[in-house]
């Protein structure tokens, strides 16, 4: 879960009653809404507008606003579907992976086989056939994800991992270094120690201590600084 850990996903407003249009059934339908904003290591930043549509037992998560980038501008507005499967209280979403060609035009592929599927969402969520989970049989639609009703933050991680980590030119290792090194390198910055050129002898053994002012982002703080003897 380390990698998913670092996706922050954050509610910034909810409505009780709203509506929106479902392009699949081609008309608008209301029920209760909720907008969050999601800070992702491996992407960016997102807004991202979750509708239940508690009449079809459904939920939609959309994209309103993604990273800057040609290929993100193409998902801006993407829909991703969770339906109620035939185990109560579960959604399932046909897991299809976005992928870019030469020129960064988008499109998405239906994976046809369990090893297909990105490990990282084998790994953290339950994943079924199409049948098993629908209790259907339909050319075409392999393989599925499974989402407990209420759990909104794992459809939008979901969204994510399907639609926008298969975007990205480093692995996920790759991501995973570099926001370490730029953590490493804020919580430098962040703490500056001054010499006071005040120093302390202990009256026990007679060894130097220099007083060091220390100055972090929330609070000061003030240490003894051992001081090496010279012969």
């Amino acid at each position: 879960m380390s990698y998913l850990k670092q996706i922050k996903v954050t509610l910034q407003e909810e409505r009780a009653d709203d509506a929106w249009y479902d392009m699949n059934l081609r008309q608008l339908r209301k029920g209760k809404v909720r907008f969050y904003k999601v800070k992702d290591f491996v992407t960016g930043e997102w807004l991202f507008k979750l509708c239940r549509d508690t009449e079809l037992g459904k939920a939609l998560v959309k994209a309103v606003k993604c990273p800057a980038g040609i290929r993100f501008a193409q998902l801006e507005g993407n829909t991703m579907v969770f339906q109620a499967s035939q185990k109560e209280g579960l959604l399932y979403d046909i897991i299809s992976l976005t992928q870019a060609d030469k020129d960064d035009k988008l499109s998405r592929k239906i994976v046809d086989t369990l090893e297909q599927v990105p490990p990282t969402i084998r790994e953290n969520f339950t994943t079924q056939s199409y049948e098993a989970a629908t209790g259907k049989k339909v050319p075409g639609k392999h393989w599925v994800t499974l989402s407990k009703s209420e759990d909104e933050k794992s459809m939008i991680m979901l969204f994510l991992l399907e639609r926008a980590w298969t975007l990205s030119d480093m692995t996920l290792d790759e991501k995973m270094r570099t926001l370490q090194q730029q953590k490493t390198f804020t919580a430098r910055e962040q703490k500056r120690e001054i010499d006071t050129g005040q120093t302390w002898k202990c009256p026990i053994c007679g060894d130097n201590f220099q007083l060091k002012h220390i100055e972090k982002e929330t609070k000061t703080q003030h240490a003894l600084r051992h001081q090496k003897r010279t012969i």
